[in-house]
């Protein structure tokens, strides 16, 4: 008799009630790793959760490589989006098909974190700094990924990473400090769509901690993303994040409360430890044992894991997707597919006119970047690589050069030369070695043996030349320059930290001390701009490719200082212009960057775009295509403009386009086209729970073109300070020379709601707004202006949270319990967080709970944090981190309305809640 999990007749919910049923309690632990013991008995297989497939299928040989994340993005194109999520999805199964335990079906893509600063160094791989565009985007990929059969997955998507995690620097024990506002209209609302439309089934919380409490352990997995999920969500770990919670994280003390507190808070799936999953589970019989999780609470997580087996038809006779093998792997419609969106994906930032290219027979291509292609830490193995000057090579006439200055380095000693084979770099008295100096900015460069081609690396402590450039987790091909006296300079290895020194045989090795660097004099025997010069001088056209090496200044583990443009390459930059006023800059890159020359005539930029990047390039630069792509970042000027990168306060700190008062380098949307267009008749209306507007748009100009016109808003009078304005929609359209259309906009009047701290839900408020529409979110060309009718908000009363103040001073966000809850803790002296219209009607006492590892005072000031009435003051004794006492104190009469400002006379004093409910 076939038992009910295996009958395809029987509900879902059903078939894994029965199968958990006739699982034992240590079969159950053992589904709680990434790879989960099979249970013979049972039939039931193996399984692995993470497969990475952010732009294409990664890390297990070649397949097709689609333009990273944000370049797709850059694509405003869902439907291009989520098809390139079903060519990714067919060649996993390709891969499953061929190595069920090499490529498994749970892929840890997309990522959701919004963009908020361009110097993350994993900005590459998420989508874009506003939170509805990134979750438009991700919903397009998970959905392709996941496939359109009903009722079975192809794969499941797993949304990466949350929560609030834009920061490398000290990831695993940074807190980010998420003020409600921000986290319900700013964090949250980029990981909805997906997982609300069903499109991701996962999730993989983040590294860091939030509000003092790790990811990993946040009660927002169950309270908020599984109450979005149509279905079971499963819940999986960063790699080897279990283990921070009681190591870099000091959280818990032993790893069988750490792990019983996160099966607890929401986690199904431990990544730790690699295959060898015995410690944890072992910390897992543990935690059972000693009383910390129930059977029950086991269950719950296993549920959750066989939900997404069931739904990948594991246990059915057949899906629709067991045919797919190989033959998709690179196929030649996923070719064409790459193409495709690495060409929708171009930027055309600036032009004068000089693009498209015309009457063009010669093209000097130029640069670092010009005949190279680079794969990231989560791309594919690039199965060719058509580059830049491959691309424009195959429409005229092309010279090149990598302009690079050509070095040779030199001790007391004697020069520095490379071994032939490959071997070890010395310094000794024969003829001097000849290197290639790539820089790749912030002070990283990389050397290239001209002997061998290969560059320098670290094999151990000794210095080789024997890779074929910056690669691996570990990247030790890069160095940075020291100056020394009598200009010579010193070799600093980044990955170790380590000085380059010359041991008695001459070979050159690392060591610890910088006293025991060895000083090089360096002298140019070719100069990377001088070459660029002379090339581009006979050119009709220079085309200069530049930008970023994805391993190198700013990825997984570091993030960038500068958005500045590598000094290197920006004087090639400028050495070409000048040579030759018909010079087009193109930057591929994973971020924004800022460069010098002001007098480009021509700028285009893409993300790194995988295979074919070299034919879409020749597509745009010859005006095959359009350029379609806009930023979905601010561009910049500089990153001083930027609040400190671990400020995850965009709202109090104006940052990205919805609150940044400057004047960007380039603003979000922003792409030129190589025609014009006119927008006319904006209309709006309000048609009952719907704002309703229509804009005409005509290409006013003489070709064929995309506009991809945006729709914003903004709220002219609220409680609250509002964005400046906010991406609620928008359309491509493709535009014959005198055509027109008519681009339409339904926005619910339910998303112009802003997050009420006071009630602590959303409100709409009665204000008026602006629709604003055009080509960015500076350059707009119509606006007008409509009412909603909604609430007022009420003044406060009663309890009123600590964390759920309307702003604040010196103040940190920190867990108010382990388990649940966020209070605020004071970082100086005069600190202080301000409630708005505080109604004290009748109050005549006020309840602080409040505690302090030291002591200290607490103080309500009316109206003014440093002259204001003293309404009230609260002696806070000294307590445990978690203890807190409530302490009551009279208050001074003041009927009516108030501002309140709570200040804080001692720093390290934490405050969890205020009571005003105490009357005569």
């Amino acid at each position: 008799m076939q038992e009910p999990f295996r009958d395809p007749s029987v509900p879902i919910h059903d078939r894994i009630d029965d199968l958990v049923r006739r699982l034992s309690l240590e079969e159950k632990v053992g589904l709680l790793h990434q790879y989960q013991r099979p249970v013979e008995r049972l039939g039931l297989g193996a399984f692995r959760t993470g497969t990475e497939a952010l732009h294409g299928l990664a890390w297990l040989g070649p397949a097709t490589v689609f333009p990273q994340a944000v370049g797709l993005a850059s694509t405003w194109d869902p439907d291009l989006v989520r098809r390139v999520g079903e060519a990714t999805g067919d060649e996993v199964l390709a891969f499953h098909h061929k190595d069920p335990s090499g490529a498994g079906r749970n892929v840890w893509a997309p990522v959701v974190n919004p963009l908020r600063d361009p110097r993350w160094g994993r900005n590459e791989e998420g989508y874009s700094e506003d939170p509805w565009l990134t979750g438009v985007m991700a919903a397009a990929y998970a959905g392709g990924l996941r496939g359109s059969a009903p009722g079975v997955l192809k794969t499941a998507p797993t949304l990466k990473h949350f929560l609030a995690y834009n920061n490398e620097t000290d990831r695993c024990t940074t807190s980010s400090n998420l003020p409600p506002r921000v986290l319900h209209e700013y964090e949250l609302p980029a990981f909805r769509p997906a997982i609300e439309q069903g499109a991701a089934v996962a999730v993989m919380p983040s590294y860091n901690l939030v509000n003092g409490r790790p990811a990993h352990l946040s009660p927002l997995i169950r309270r908020v993303l599984r109450a979005w999920a149509p279905d079971d969500l499963l819940v999986v770990s960063d790699a080897y994040a279990p283990g921070n919670l009681t190591a870099l994280q000091g959280y818990h003390d032993t790893l069988p409360e750490a792990y019983a507190h996160a099966i607890k808070a929401g986690l199904d799936s431990f990544t730790q430890d690699d295959d060898r999953s015995e410690a944890t589970l072992g910390h897992l019989r543990q935690a059972l044992a000693r009383g910390l999780l129930g059977e029950e609470d086991v269950d719950g997580a296993v549920r959750h894991v066989l939900s997404i087996r069931f739904r990948l038809g594991e246990f059915e006779a057949a899906t629709p997707y067991d045919d797919v093998n190989g033959n998709v792997v690179n196929c030649p419609e996923h070719q064409a597919l790459a193409r495709e969106a690495a060409r929708r994906s171009l930027v055309l930032l600036r032009n004068d006119g000089l693009l498209p290219l015309d009457g063009v027979t010669k093209i000097a291509v130029i640069g670092q970047l010009g005949d190279a292609l680079m794969e990231d830490w989560y791309s594919g193995t690039l199965p060719y690589a058509v580059t830049a000057r491959q691309g424009l090579a195959e429409r005229c006439e092309t010279v090149f050069c990598e302009a690079v200055d050509r070095v040779t380095l030199s001790s007391e000693s004697g020069p520095v030369a490379a071994d032939p084979a490959g071997g070890p770099l010395s310094v000794s008295g024969a003829e001097p070695g000849t290197f290639d100096l790539f820089d790749w900015g912030g002070g990283a460069y990389a050397l290239r043996a001209v002997a061998t081609g290969r560059f320098v690396s670290v094999d151990g402590m000794t210095l080789v030349n024997d890779q074929p450039g910056p690669n691996g987790w570990e990247v030790r091909q890069t160095f940075r320059m020291e100056e020394r006296p009598r200009g010579t300079l010193a070799l600093r290895h980044i990955s170790t930290g380590c000085y380059v020194g010359a041991g008695e045989d001459g070979v050159l090795r690392l060591v610890d001390d910088a006293d025991q660097a060895v000083w090089l004099a360096m002298e140019v025997v070719r100069s990377g701009t001088e070459q660029a010069a002379r090339l581009a001088a006979e050119a009709d056209v220079a085309v200069v490719v530049v930008g970023d090496h994805p391993l190198v200044n700013g990825r997984e583990t570091e993030d960038r200082m500068t958005l500045a443009l590598a000094p290197g390459q920006d004087a090639v930059v400028r050495a070409a212009r000048k040579a030759n006023p018909r010079t087009v800059m193109v930057i591929t890159s994973g971020y924004p960057l800022t460069w010098t020359d002001d007098e480009l005539p021509a700028v285009l930029w893409s993300a790194h775009g995988g295979q074919e990047y070299g034919h879409a390039l020749a597509d745009v630069l010859f005006g095959d295509a359009d350029p379609e792509g806009r930023l979905t970042q601010t561009w910049y000027r500089s990153e001083q403009e930027l609040p400190d990168l671990l400020d995850y306060d965009i709202i109090a700190s104006d940052a990205t386009y919805l609150y940044f008062r400057g004047v960007p380098l380039h603003p979000f949307g922003h792409g030129l086209s190589y025609t014009t267009f006119d927008y006319a008749d904006l209309r709006v209306r309000v048609d009952g729970d719907v704002v309703r507007a229509e804009v005409t748009v005509t290409n006013t100009g003489g070709r064929p073109g995309v506009e991809v016109v945006q729709f914003y808003t903004h709220q002219r009078r609220s409680r609250v300070k509002q964005p400046l304005r906010r991406l609620r929609g928008f359309e491509k359209v493709r535009l014959a020379p005198g055509e027109s259309r008519t681009v339409s906009l339904a926005l619910p009047v339910a998303d112009l709601a802003f997050w009420d701290v006071t009630r602590d839900r959303f409100v709409v408020e009665s204000a008026p707004h602006r629709l604003m529409v055009g080509r960015s979110a500076t350059d707009l060309r119509l606006s007008t202006r409509f009412e909603v009718e909604g609430e007022t908000v009420p003044p406060r009363s009663g309890r009123l949270r600590a964390d759920a103040h309307d702003e604040y001073d010196a103040i940190t966000f920190v867990d108010e319990t382990k388990e649940d809850g966020d209070a605020v803790r004071s970082d100086a002296e005069g600190a202080w967080i301000l409630f708005r219209q505080v109604d004290l009607g009748g109050v005549t006492s006020c309840v602080a709970t409040a505690g302090s590892a030291e002591g200290g005072v607490i103080t309500i000031r009316r109206d003014d944090p440093l002259y204001g009435q003293a309404l009230a003051t609260f002696p806070v004794p000294r307590t445990a981190r978690y203890a807190y006492h409530a302490i009551s104190a009279p208050l001074a009469e003041a009927d009516g309305v108030h501002d309140l400002y709570v200040v804080f006379e001692n720093d390290g004093v934490t405050l969890a809640r205020l009571d005003f409910g105490g009357g005569d």
